[in-house]
């Protein structure tokens, strides 16, 4: 027998996950490792220069056994300062991680494995930017931060609910950079918060979910060359 309630409560837990995916999208201070806990050195190149953040598969979110997928996320430059590393000397730090805000990402192609429930993701910076920041190291430490309330699930159908993501203040988002054609920043099973309001089948309160994904880092301001992380 389909049981509404339960599985209504379900969907939401892991829709909290969902509000990661803002923070996937890119933000970024923290990573894999507590990046302010690491000393070493870390140059982010090329200077200056604009990059993307491109999903590349699937951004998957999960708490217990429901998994909710966005299939579409983003974070490009558009105009002002936002996706642009920091032009020389500030893509160097000697004593720790390199960070540059970045445009809060779009999402879309969302979808749940519970049927008879709709999902939208909406990500902001109403209070805060969002970040970028890595760690040289091995391996080497990556990461988003969003701000508080970042980003925004609703849902509709079986549930009307929503999801605020990082209900109390800004939060990391931890994963592992890879220089490559192009670099890679992976999380996965990173933990995520946020707080439910709504009605009867919403599970109002805290909720706990996890989240993985992939993002392809993108040079935009010459496609030649790639967004690489050294000492």
């Amino acid at each position: 027998m389909f049981d509404a309630t339960s599985r209504a409560h379900a969907l939401f837990a892991s829709a909290t996950v969902l509000a990661t995916a803002a923070a996937l999208g890119l933000g970024g201070a923290a990573a894999a490792h507590d990046l302010g806990a690491q000393a070493s050195s870390t140059t982010v190149s090329p200077a200056g220069h604009r990059f993307a953040a491109t999903l590349t598969g699937k951004a998957t979110f999960t708490a217990g056994s429901t998994v909710m997928t966005c299939t579409v996320s983003a974070s490009t430059a558009t105009t002002g300062a936002n996706n642009t590393i920091p032009a020389a000397p500030g893509n160097h730090n000697a004593d720790g991680p390199v960070s540059a805000t970045i445009n809060p990402p779009t999402f879309s192609g969302c979808s749940t494995n519970i049927g008879g429930v709709s999902v939208t993701v909406t990500a902001n910076s109403t209070n805060g930017p969002w970040s970028m920041s890595a760690q040289y190291g091995t391996p080497v430490a990556a990461g988003l931060t969003m701000p508080k309330g970042g980003v925004v699930i609703r849902t509709s159908g079986l549930a009307s609910c929503t999801i605020t993501a990082s209900p109390t203040g800004p939060s990391a988002v931890n994963g592992t950079w890879t220089n490559g054609t192009p670099s890679q920043l992976a999380i996965a099973n990173a933990p995520v918060a946020a707080t439910v309001t709504g009605g009867f089948f919403c599970p109002t309160g805290n909720q706990t979910a996890t989240f993985s994904a992939t993002y392809l880092v993108t040079d935009t301001t010459d496609t030649a060359q790639q967004i690489t992380v050294t000492s």
